[in-house]
């Protein structure tokens, strides 16, 4: 007997940019919440028509910026102040010492912030990912080549096969295809 495999989304392709963007601003406003847009390059305004909010990115990155600061100063201040505090040539230690840590903390700061980019951006698209449902669609090899495409994900509160393939129809989506996992 044959194993019956999940569906994972309906998914249609468009002839243009201009097709996506309006497709997109359709589901946006039809109600739909887990679906995705693809095109081998970025379009503008997609995110607005997506209904998209601002990334979290920023805040990861200023985290880790912080996160570079403290580290360079806890690093200079404890050991030349605390731990072994070093008088070179009568120089005073303190407060006055300062742009003496600059260099260090600025560097710590940007390292961190680097990182932090990086990791917090491939949490954030939940990378690396060898493997999507999408890829078992013929049609989506030519997403990185003139392909515009529009899935909407089945666990989606208001998918409803019927009803979702219509959406898709009304709004010029060709090549309708109930993608399996």
């Amino acid at each position: 007997m044959a194993e019956e495999k999940r569906v994972y989304a309906i998914a249609a392709e468009f002839k243009s940019p201009a097709d996506l963007m309006h497709a997109a601003e359709h589901v946006r406003d039809a109600g739909f919440k887990r679906w995705d847009v693809f095109s081998p390059f970025p379009i503008h305004g997609m995110d607005k028509a997506m209904g998209l909010g601002k990334s979290w990115l920023s805040a990861i990155v200023f985290v880790g910026g912080l996160t570079g600061l403290l580290t360079g100063l806890g690093l200079q201040f404890i050991t030349a102040w605390y731990i072994y505090p070093t008088i070179v040539h009568g120089k005073p230690i303190g407060w006055m010492t300062i742009p003496a840590y600059v260099p260090v903390i600025f560097e710590l700061t940007i390292l961190c912030s680097a990182f932090a980019c990086v990791g917090g951006l491939a949490l954030l698209t939940r990378l690396p990912q060898w493997y999507h449902p999408l890829f078992n669609w013929e049609r989506f090899s030519r997403v990185t080549d003139n392909g515009y495409y529009l899935a909407i994900e089945a666990r989606d509160p208001k998918f409803s096969q019927t009803k979702t393939r219509q959406l898709l129809d009304e709004i010029g989506g060709m090549h309708i295809t109930l993608v399996h996992e």
